[in-house]
């Protein structure tokens, strides 16, 4: 099974590279729904599969100087606790619920994923603050505030379900700060390589983590994230947001497990694609130049 995991890393690592955003909301569900992984497992090795090659992602960024390392560092204080408390929960979970964690744990996931789907959506729709005003950008206290209480939060639903630390911190990143957007992508894959090294170590110490799984995922995720990180905000990445919206709803559909969850799920999935590939080609056409007839030629 090695080489579904190498493309499912290369889907990911793709996604990542572009946007910023993808890694836990899209992997733990391929884990789990494709693979047949325990969801617990799948959480615990998306984190660990996401520290490394996010790492590399970050380095690429900030080569690029789309990273701005003291946001990040801010963003951290309040999100490497919280995860750790997330990871302990999981735990819990599964202590407490023995054989009906997977359910448990799906459930919670799912849920996850219908919120990242929320936040996804508003991303594609909010546009940057002031973005004139990034070069000149300097923290303020207030700025430092909302940097640890954004982790706060986000740092809980990542070590709790792996999902988020591109859905979640990206969007407030955008919402909240004057930053251009390749800035945002930059900073969001840097404060995540750092969130996910803490969260993952606390997985991997929980016995959460499939190194064979992260192994092979890793040959695919890092080529992915090296080749499309120059990239970053050159294509439409609305059309990618809106597309992966539409997996994150299928996928919650299914792990949330509503009533003939497989049907529901497939149906969202084509009717959810067909709906914005739709809009797309609408789009396009509007702003095709419209063909104008020669009245003495006719």
């Amino acid at each position: 099974m090695w080489w579904e995991f190498t493309l499912a890393g290369l889907l990911v690592g793709a996604l990542v590279g572009m946007t910023g955003m993808g890694g836990g909301s899209l992997m733990t569900p391929i884990l789990v729904i494709l693979f047949g992984v325990n969801p617990a497992v799948a959480v615990g090795s998306d984190i660990a599969h996401g520290a490394i090659f996010k790492t590399v992602g970050a380095v690429q960024h900030r080569k690029m100087g789309n990273v701005r390392a003291q946001l990040a560092g801010w963003m951290l204080l309040g999100s490497a606790p919280m995860s750790l408390l997330g990871v302990w929960l999981a735990n819990w979970l599964q202590d407490t619920y023995g054989g009906g964690v997977e359910s448990t744990m799906g459930r919670v996931l799912g849920a996850a994923l219908l919120f990242g789907c929320v936040g996804l959506v508003a991303k594609s729709f909010v546009h940057a603050k002031s973005a004139a005003a990034d070069e000149e950008f300097v923290l303020t206290n207030r700025d430092r505030v909302a940097a640890v209480l954004i982790g706060f939060f986000g740092g809980f639903v990542v070590g709790l379900t792996s999902v988020g630390s591109g859905v979640f911190f990206g969007l407030t990143l955008l919402i909240v700060f004057p930053l251009r957007s390749a800035k945002v992508v930059g900073t969001d894959i840097f404060h995540a390589a750092a969130l996910l090294w803490v969260a993952g170590f606390g997985h991997f110490v929980a016995g959460n983590v499939d190194l064979h799984a992260v192994a092979w995922l890793l040959v695919g995720s890092i080529p992915g994230v090296l080749l499309t990180s120059g990239l970053t905000l050159r294509l439409p990445d609305r059309l990618l947001r809106l597309c992966l919206s539409v997996v994150l709803v299928a996928s919650g559909v299914k792990l949330i497990g509503l009533p003939h969850s497989n049907v529901t799920a497939i149906t969202v999935l084509v009717v959810g694609l067909a709906a914005v590939a739709a809009a797309q080609l609408t789009k396009l056409l509007a702003h095709s130049p419209a063909v104008v007839v020669n009245p003495e030629r006719s």
